[in-house]
């Protein structure tokens, strides 16, 4: 007679059996056998590949699985599957979409700091919150942005001078991630973060969150929200939000009451974007609602939002392209010598316009190969909303879990040769005419771009010109010295460093 631990043993053996053939007949099993993967455990399917990863060394996966398969691959775990997606053919399919648009289960990891905002909301509501916001990034309402960029920039410069003069090394995260997010605070705010004596604070948690934020997509076992309130990782996340809504809360209240209490503030944004005064996109919420298009929540929620995304990934673009400046010398000269150009043509104490910057055409190629090889979100997922026919051969169901690494769609040889090579003419016009518009998307692509894309190449843009323009930029950090982590936005293991001397 079998004793009782061993006869829950091999039941529990029998389950687990029962289990996997039952899910090895399943659709999303076969749609799995279409794409190279590892091999696939009883049970589990690839799940011990992703764990007990740290950040560095999930990276680092992620870009050896897509070297190793040269095309994109699965993962099958615990009955969903999931495709890495870094070829062009996939990426066009789901981003061009209408009907695929609902992010995947990690972005819900955001819900407590972003409530359901533009990143994370779906349907009638994303459609409705995206209505409302578009107008806010007119080229008109840029055109007012730009005198923030340029003041902002003109900062930045004149607090690096005593770096420049001493010749010392330069940490680019902490002064780059000060001007965006004193930027975005005031584009999107109306106010000046540094006349906030919260601003410190609310710096340093939203990093301390981001941290929390990442952690949790990399531990699988967390993805429950029970689990994660019972391993006591819910309370110190909830804490370390509470000063961060705090601080646009109150900023939302004064700007309300100046809204309730001041006619001018009252003026429509129409779809060409006109306004009397210097205009911030929390000027669009109020105006929305009060015409109860959107109420206090959903202000709160996208103010945190744009806070959030506007200013961490912006930021990582304008990193890697001062980096890949200070690293690539023949290339700053010829974007120095084109921006010297463009002043002379221009009476001497005259700001640059909108058109001014858009005509730095080697700038333009510049900024987008630095964008190519280091794309600020590097990774961003979605959720099947139904059946996708890849090819003749090729369908995923519905569920199927796409993840769009860009930083591997930015290097398939096949519409970037030489990829890691750097080379700002592979967007010559002609260059990019013959290529897939699908295999550069900085921006993600299709309806779900990000809605700021203009905002962030602008000024992007603007502060390269106002450093350039004071500095030459040496390099310190080498692009092969480059260890990258898992992070929401593309981030090194170790801080990015290069020197500034005067011109």
């Amino acid at each position: 007679m079998l004793s009782p631990w061993l006869a829950a043993i091999l039941a529990a053996l029998a389950v687990l059996f029962l289990y996997d053939w039952r899910a090895r007949q399943s659709e999303s099993y076969r749609a799995a056998l279409q794409y190279p993967g590892n091999t696939m455990l009883p049970v589990v399917g690839n799940l011990l590949e992703v764990l007990v990863k740290d950040p560095a060394q999930a990276f680092a996966y992620a870009r050896s699985s897509a070297a190793k398969f040269g095309r994109s691959y699965r993962q099958w775990i615990f009955n969903d599957v999931i495709v890495n997606v870094t070829r062009v053919r996939e990426a066009e399919l789901i981003l061009s979409s209408v009907k695929h648009i609902r992010k995947s289960v990690i972005y819900r990891f955001l819900a407590p700091l972003m409530g359901d905002g533009l990143l994370c909301s779906r349907g009638d509501k994303w459609q409705g919150r995206r209505k409302i916001l578009t107008p806010a990034f007119h080229f008109n309402i840029l055109n007012k942005f730009l005198l923030v960029f340029q003041e902002e920039a003109d900062k930045l410069v004149g607090g690096l001078e005593e770096s420049a003069e001493s010749g010392d090394d330069v940490v680019l995260q902490s002064i780059v991630t000060r001007f965006t997010l004193n930027t975005i605070c005031e584009t999107a705010m109306g106010v000046k973060l540094d006349t906030y004596k919260s601003a410190d604070i609310y710096r340093s948690k939203v990093y301390e969150v981001g941290e929390m934020l990442v952690h949790r997509t990399m531990t699988p076992w967390l993805y429950d929200d029970g689990m994660y309130n019972f391993f006591g990782y819910l309370k110190p996340l909830e804490d370390a939000i509470v000063p961060i809504h705090e601080f646009t809360r109150d900023i939302i209240q004064q700007k309300r009451k100046q809204f309730l209490q001041d006619s001018t503030f009252v003026d429509t944004v129409d779809d060409h974007g006109g306004s009397k005064q210097r205009y911030a996109m929390l000027n669009t919420l109020l105006m929305a609602e009060a015409d109860n298009a959107i109420d206090e929540e959903g202000i709160q929620e996208e103010v945190d939002t744009f806070l959030f995304e506007g200013h961490d990934t912006t930021a990582a673009g304008i990193i890697f392209t001062i980096m890949l400046l200070a690293n690539e010398q023949d290339a700053q000269r010829r974007v120095y010598e084109e921006l010297s150009k463009a002043r002379r043509l221009k009476p001497e104490h005259e700001a640059f316009t909108i058109a001014d910057y858009t005509n730095l055409k080697y700038l333009d190629r510049f900024v987008k190969e630095a964008l190519r090889l280091y794309p600020p979100v590097s990774f961003i997922s979605r959720s099947l909303t139904g059946r996708l026919d890849v090819d003749s051969t090729t369908t995923l169901p519905h569920g199927t879990i796409a993840n769009i690494h860009i930083f591997d769609l930015h290097r398939d040889p096949e519409q970037f040769p030489d990829p890691e090579r750097f080379d700002p003419d592979r967007f010559l016009p002609e260059l990019s005419a013959k290529r897939n518009p699908y295999a550069y998307v900085p921006f993600s692509a299709g309806p779900r771009n990000c809605i700021g894309q203009k905002f962030a190449l602008l000024e992007l843009k603007v502060v390269v010109c106002a450093l350039l323009s004071r500095f030459r930029i040496l390099p310190v950090t080498t692009r092969d010295e480059l260890v990258f982590v898992a992070d929401l936005v593309l981030r090194a293991k170790t801080p990015i460093k290069v020197r500034f001397a005067r011109r």
